[in-house]
């Protein structure tokens, strides 16, 4: 049994980091010419094409693709708990959990993305077509950590204040949900 809960809870959790991308590109309106942002929209629109015929976007929000990643973590409990227990629990605390554990894993696809951007600024120097789309990710967010902190000895510390930021946000929801945020 841990073997299945643990397949179906890492696939909810990438799906539901897949949407958030998508949500994110098109809320930073990313170029969707990108492979890589290709390969999101082909991946998502199966799923989101139907949905989106009945909710519409709302400005730079993707709402069908924020709709449906929150049902995902809402549902994401309640199956696993019905893989290892055999009983299903429709509660409404699920509602709150669902969009806790869609808080952290935002702020957790933020953090792994400016790692990801990071290291590949080492390696490709900004001649892959994914760096590119993750500079589009993550420079609205450390632009203006740029302007206050400059880069010192070709040292650019945005990234650092950045996840710095995401840690303390991590430890805020731990003080404020003490046992709830650890399983999330």
């Amino acid at each position: 049994m841990l073997t299945l809960t643990f397949l179906v809870k890492t696939l909810i959790e990438l799906y539901v980091m897949v949407l958030l991308i998508r949500i994110w590109m098109q809320w930073s309106r990313c170029d969707f010419y990108n492979p890589f942002a290709q390969f999101i929209v082909k991946i998502t629109q199966p799923v989101l094409g139907p949905l989106r015929r009945v909710i519409p976007s709302i400005g730079p929000i993707d709402t069908s693709s924020l709709l449906l990643a929150f049902i995902l973590t809402t549902l994401k409990y309640p199956i696993l708990l019905l893989i290892q227990v055999g009983a299903l629990s429709l509660d409404p605390m699920n509602l709150l959990v669902g969009l806790l554990s869609l808080l952290k894993s935002a702020g957790t696809l933020v953090f792994w993305v400016i790692i990801i951007r990071s290291l590949m600024s080492w390696i490709s120097q900004g001649r892959s077509p994914v760096e590119y789309l993750l500079m589009q990710l993550t420079e609205p967010m450390m632009a203006p950590i740029r302007r206050v902190i400059p880069a010192m000895g070709g040292i650019d510390f945005s990234a650092m204040v950045v996840i710095l930021i995401l840690y303390a946000l991590n430890y805020l929801g731990m003080d404020l949900f003490p046992g709830l945020w650890y399983l999330l």
